[in-house]
């Protein structure tokens, strides 16, 4: 018991604990911070990932629009509501 008491009244000892403790909790690059960060990376390449397949799939459908007029004129009828000059247009919205 005596020892413990020894090593821990030590200067050298005690400024490395302190030294430690703030490294690992308060200080701005502190482990706990790193580890948060590493976690919001990885959900950010997650989410790269996940935007690059969704480009690829809109430049698909782009690409099939662009190339078929019929499936061009349906698409700008329904999600734009375009009409030709002699047609009358409603729109039911569902509750």
């Amino acid at each position: 018991m005596k020892k413990i008491f020894k090593y821990t009244g030590n200067f050298y000892v005690l400024s490395t604990l302190f030294f430690l403790f703030w490294m690992i909790f308060i200080d701005s690059n502190s482990l706990v911070i790193h580890f948060r960060l590493t976690q919001k990376l990885w959900d950010l390449e997650n989410q790269k990932e996940y935007y690059q397949e969704k480009r690829i799939q809109i430049k698909a459908e782009r690409e099939e629009l662009m190339s078929n007029a019929e499936l061009l004129e349906k698409f700008a009828r329904e999600r734009y509501l375009m009409k030709k000059p002699t047609e009358d247009l409603y729109v039911v919205v569902d509750k």
